[in-house]
C-alpha cells in the first residue's frame, strides 16, 4: 500500500528550508495534518513531526532526530500517520525511546500492535470517583501526606535535594507491595540515572513488571516533548485493555515544560511570562488529564518537578500544582541538615488528609504533628537569640517533641544503602502512627534526640539506647 502511494507521488515533498531543528517542506498536494510524521534524509532516517501548515503547500516540522546532513531539495515522505509506539505485555521488562525502539538490544515481535501517542483523556462519565489511600512504606509521606490511588502526586524541589532518590525509593517499595504494572518515564534527565535505575530494578528482580521509556537531556527538544505522551499510551493499554492498576513515575515534568518552551521558541512564537511558551497551560493539561482513574483500572502518577531557583511561584511550578492531589515539597535546608527524606512538612499537603478518608485517629495525629512543627518554627528565632533555657516549660516541651518527631520522620532508604551504610526500612502506616503518637505523648523524653534519627519503627529507639549504654 505504502509503495502504491509513493509511486503516485501523493506523499512526496521536498525540503525547502532547514533551521536547526525546524524544517520547512513543500508538498504539491495532500498536505499532511498537524502531528503527522514525515520522514526525510538520504535514507529517510530523519523523523519529523508536523507542527504548522503555513499555507496550502507548505508545512513546518520539528525534528525528533538530529538533522545533520539535511539539505534543501531533499525528498520528504509523509506517512499520514502520527507517531506510534508498541503496546502490550511484550513491552514489560524493557527500555524504549520515544519512537518505541528498544534500548536494551531486545527484538520486539514483528506483529506487535502500535498505537498513536496522541490520545484523548477518558470522558468524565467513565472516570472513577472513589478515593483510596496508596500506602508507600515511607513514614513521612504515609502519615502527613497520604497519596491517592489513581491520583497525581508531585515531588517539588530544586537541584540536588533528593527528588530522584525519593522517586527511586517509591518504585522500590511499590513494586514490592503493589501487584500492578510500573512505568518509568525519564524526560530530559541524565542518561546515567536511567541506566542505574535499569540495573537496580534488574538486581531487585522487579524489572519484569516494569516498562521504561526515556527521552534524555542529550536528545532534541521535539523528542523530549513527546516522550511523556508515548509513556501514557503504553500505560493506557494496561489500564484499559488489561484492566490493571498502573504506577506511572515521571522524572521530570519541568523538563517536559522546558522542551515545550524550546519547541515554541524554534517555531518563533512570542514567549509569555519569564520566557515560557504561551501554550504551556494547554500542553501540560493535555499530558496530565490523560492520567486518570477509569472504571476498569487506574493510573497512579508520581512526578518529580524541578523548581527553578527554589522559587515555588515560578509559572512552571504553579501550573503543575493545579493538577495534583498531593504536593511534596523538598527543602534545601532540611537536606543540608541530613534530614532525609528532606520534606518541608509545612509547605506540603495532600487532599486525602481528611477525616472521612484516612480516619479520625490518623487525621488528629497528623494535625497535632503539623501544629507542633509550626510552633517550633515560630520559636526558632527566640531560641537563636536567647537560648532554649529562656523558653517557658510548655514551649520547651514543644521543642523537644518537635525535634524528636523531625528525626523520627527520617528514614533509611533501600536505594541509598551503599552510600549511607544504613539498612533500608519499609514501615507500615500503623507503626508510623504509633511512633508519632507516643512521641506526642512525651513517652520518650528521657531518650536522646540522636536515637530517633534514621530508624524504622519507634521500638528501635530503645534497642539503640540499650546498645549505646
Amino acid at each position: 500500500m505504502q509503495n502504491d502511494i509513493t509511486s503516485q507521488n501523493k506523499n512526496i515533498g521536498h525540503v525547502i528550508a532547514v533551521r536547526g531543528s525546524v524544517v520547512d517542506i513543500k508538498f504539491e498536494k495532500n498536505l499532511p495534518s498537524i502531528n503527522m510524521v514525515v520522514k526525510t534524509g538520504k535514507d529517510l532516517e530523519m523523523i519529523l513531526e508536523v507542527h504548522m501548515q503555513l499555507d496550502n503547500q507548505h508545512i513546518r516540522c520539528i525534528a525528533l532526530t538530529p538533522t545533520q546532513g539535511l539539505e534543501r531539495g531533499m525528498k520528504a515522505i509523509s506517512t499520514y500517520a502520527p507517531l506510534k509506539v508498541p503496546v502490550g505485555p511484550e513491552t514489560l521488562g524493557h527500555m524504549f525511546d520515544v519512537f518505541g525502539n528498544t534500548l536494551d538490544h531486545f527484538d520486539l515481535p514483528p506483529n506487535m500492535e502500535r498505537r498513536s501517542i496522541h490520545n484523548q483523556p477518558p470522558p468524565l462519565t467513565e472516570r472513577s470517583t472513589t478515593s483510596q489511600v496508596f500506602e508507600t512504606g515511607i513514614k513521612a509521606i504515609d502519615v502527613l501526606l497520604p497519596l491517592e490511588r489513581g491520583g497525581k502526586a508531585g515531588l517539588f524541589g530544586g537541584a540536588g535535594v533528593g527528588k530522584t532518590v525519593l522517586l527511586t525509593e517509591l518504585i522500590h517499595n511499590m513494586v514490592k507491595n503493589h501487584q500492578g504494572v510500573s512505568m518509568f518515564c525519564g524526560i530530559g534527565e541524565r542518561s546515567r540515572e536511567g541506566l542505574e535505575l535499569y540495573q537496580e530494578m534488574k538486581e531487585a528482580g522487579v524489572l519484569e513488571d516494569m516498562v521504561m521509556i526515556f527521552g534524555q537531556m542529550n536528545e532534541l527538544p521535539g523528542a523530549r516533548f513527546r516522550v511523556g505522551h508515548a509513556a501514557l499510551t503504553m500505560a493506557e493499554y494496561f489500564r484499559d485493555d488489561e484492566h490493571k492498576d498502573v504506577l506511572l513515575l515521571i522524572d521530570n515534568v519541568f523538563r517536559f515544560i522546558q522542551a515545550g518552551m524550546e519547541v515554541s521558541g524554534l517555531l518563533g512564537q512570542m514567549p509569555s511570562r519569564l520566557g515560557y511558551q504561551p501554550t504551556m497551560s494547554t500542553e501540560l493539561s493535555q499530558l496530565e488529564e490523560r492520567i486518570a482513574n477509569s472504571k476498569t483500572g487506574a493510573i497512579t502518577s508520581i512526578q518529580a518537578v524541578y523548581v527553578p531557583a527554589d522559587d515555588l511561584t515560578d509559572p512552571a511550578a504553579v501550573h503543575t500544582f493545579s493538577h495534583l492531589s498531593a504536593t511534596i515539597t523538598l527543602s534545601r535546608k532540611r537536606a543540608s541538615e541530613g534530614m532525609y527524606p528532606a520534606i518541608d512538612f509545612l509547605q506540603s499537603g495532600s487532599k486525602m488528609a481528611t477525616p472521612h478518608i484516612i480516619g479520625e485517629r490518623h487525621y488528629n495525629i497528623a494535625q497535632k504533628i503539623r501544629q507542633t512543627l509550626a510552633e517550633y518554627e515560630e520559636l526558632k528565632d527566640i531560641i537563636a537569640m536567647l537560648g532554649l533555657e529562656q523558653l517557658s516549660l510548655n514551649d520547651q516541651k514543644t521543642v523537644n517533641r518537635s525535634r524528636r518527631l523531625e528525626r523520627f520522620l527520617t528514614q533509611p532508604f533501600f536505594t541509598t544503602e551503599q552510600f549511607t551504610q544504613y539498612k533500608g526500612k519499609n514501615v507500615s502506616l500503623k507503626d508510623a502512627l504509633d511512633g508519632c503518637e507516643r512521641i506526642l505523648n512525651d513517652e520518650f523524653n528521657d531518650y536522646p534526640e540522636s536515637d530517633f534519627y534514621m530508624i524504622g519503627t519507634i521500638d528501635e529507639v530503645k534497642k539503640k539506647t540499650a546498645v549505646n549504654v
